[in-house]
C-alpha cells in the first residue's frame, strides 16, 4: 500500500524544531518492520479477540479485532493500541507515523515548560508600612497562583542595616501570609544590603 506523506504538512513547511523531531522518524511499511516500537500496531497486537475503538471519523465503540484491522486497511491507517492493560485493549486508527511525532513534539514542549521557572521579586523597605506590605502580598498571591516562584526581600540602605532584625520579621509575616499558596525554600538569610527568602508554590492537591 503506497503512503503519500509521514505528516500533514510539506516537509518545506514545517518548522525548525518540527524537523528536529521528524528526523528522528524514517518513512517504512507500515507493515512487518522489525524495528521495536513504543505501541504494537497492527499484526504486532496478539492474543487480542476485540478491542475498543477511540479515534476521529468512525463510530467508536467494541469491535473485533478482525473488524478493527480491516476498518483501518480500509482508511489506509495504523490500528494503533494506546491502552494495552484495560479490557478490552484500547486501540485508534491513525497514522502512526504522524502520531508517534505528535507524541514526541507534546512530549518536548512538555520538557521546555517543565523547565521554564520563573522567579518574580517582592521587594521590602526595613519601614515598610501595611498598606505597601498589603499592596506587595497580593502581587506574590498572584505570581503563586500562576505558579511562578517568588523571591522576596529587604533592602538596607545606609545606617537601616542596624533593623535588619526587623527585617526578618517582615520576611517571616509575609511567609505566613502565603502559607495556604507558598512553601519556604529557604529561611530569610542576609546576603550583603539585602535579606532574602525564597517561596515556591504548593502542589495543587
Amino acid at each position: 500500500m503506497q503512503r503519500e506523506k509521514i505528516f500533514a504538512k510539506p516537509k518545506k513547511q514545517l518548522k525548525k524544531e518540527d524537523k528536529s523531531i521528524a528526523k528522528q522518524f524514517i518513512l517504512r511499511p507500515r507493515r512487518g518492520a522489525e524495528r521495536e516500537m513504543p505501541n504494537r500496531i497492527n499484526e504486532k497486537i496478539k492474543g487480542v479477540q476485540d478491542v475498543r475503538l477511540v479515534g476521529d471519523n468512525l463510530e467508536q465503540g467494541i469491535y473485533t479485532y478482525e473488524d478493527a484491522i480491516k476498518l483501518a486497511d480500509e482508511m489506509e491507517l495504523d490500528l494503533v493500541e494506546i491502552s494495552p492493560n484495560t479490557e478490552p485493549p484500547v486501540c485508534k486508527i491513525v497514522d502512526y507515523q504522524k502520531f508517534l511525532y505528535q507524541q514526541k513534539k507534546r512530549e518536548k514542549e512538555q520538557k521546555v515548560n517543565a523547565t521554564r521557572i520563573i522567579v518574580k521579586e517582592i521587594r521590602f523597605g526595613p519601614q515598610t508600612d501595611d498598606h505597601d506590605f498589603n499592596f506587595k502580598l497580593k502581587h506574590a498571591q498572584e505570581f503563586l497562583k500562576s505558579g511562578n516562584k517568588v523571591k522576596a526581600y529587604v533592602f538596607f540602605k545606609g545606617r537601616s542595616i542596624l533593623f535588619k532584625e526587623h527585617g526578618e520579621g517582615i520576611l517571616q509575616r509575609f511567609a505566613a501570609a502565603l502559607d495556604d499558596l507558598a512553601k519556604v525554600d529557604s529561611a530569610p538569610r542576609l546576603e550583603g544590603k539585602r535579606m532574602i527568602i525564597f517561596l515556591s508554590p504548593k502542589k495543587k492537591m
